[in-house]
């Protein structure tokens, strides 16, 4: 009896040890972490519709031809305001600028400054706007008085944030007989740009 009873227990014994070492022969199963998906780039509002101040810092390049040839360089800031509409991919808008400074000419002349009147159209990018702009503008110098003539250029502007922008613009200006002096005068700007978009 003593017999059966051990052998009962050592057949029962084996029973359950056979899974558990079936168990212990296969692989380990290491699970591997998963990294976290890394944000998305946020993307600011895209829409540039409304009223937008700033301004503008940079330097000009002036060359006049005729009675008298004078040409100088220097510096050029001021402030704009404006407003643009946007139709979705395309911008259109308007603003008024005025910039000041001394580009001396040769020591014979002064421009002192420039006021725009300026029409935009540009493409939209989302955070940025892309764009072509032209106009009319006057032009104050020292010793040769003030005179009316046109603009055109490029520029680019950036969404900091939904109503931060900054931007760059290189504008070519023409006065042609500056103030019935026999006088023309090409300025180029190129100019930094920062606005605050209402």
């Amino acid at each position: 009896m003593a017999i059966k009873t051990v052998a009962l227990t050592s057949a029962t014994l084996m029973a359950l040890a056979v899974p558990a070492f079936a168990g212990n022969l296969s692989a380990p199963v290491i699970e591997q972490p998963v990294a976290a998906p890394a944000p998305a780039p946020a993307r600011l509002d895209g829409d540039w519709t409304g009223v937008y101040g700033g301004l503008q810092y940079g330097g000009g390049d002036v060359v006049t031809d005729g009675t008298n040839d004078l040409d100088g360089q220097g510096g050029l800031g001021g402030a704009h305001l404006g407003y643009d509409y946007d139709f979705g991919q395309f911008v259109l808008g308007g603003a008024v600028e005025y910039d000041a400074g001394e580009i001396k000419l040769d020591s014979a002349d002064t421009l002192e400054s420039i006021t725009r009147l300026k029409a935009r159209a540009g493409l939209d990018l989302g955070n940025g706007l892309a764009y072509v702009t032209g106009g009319a503008a006057r032009a104050t110098a020292e010793n040769l008085g003030t005179s009316d003539g046109g603009f055109y250029g490029l520029g680019y502007e950036h969404k900091v944030t939904d109503n931060v922008t900054v931007g760059a613009e290189v504008l070519e200006h023409t006065f042609t007989d500056f103030n019935d002096t026999n006088t023309d005068l090409d300025a180029t700007t190129a100019q930094l740009r920062a606005s605050y978009r209402f």
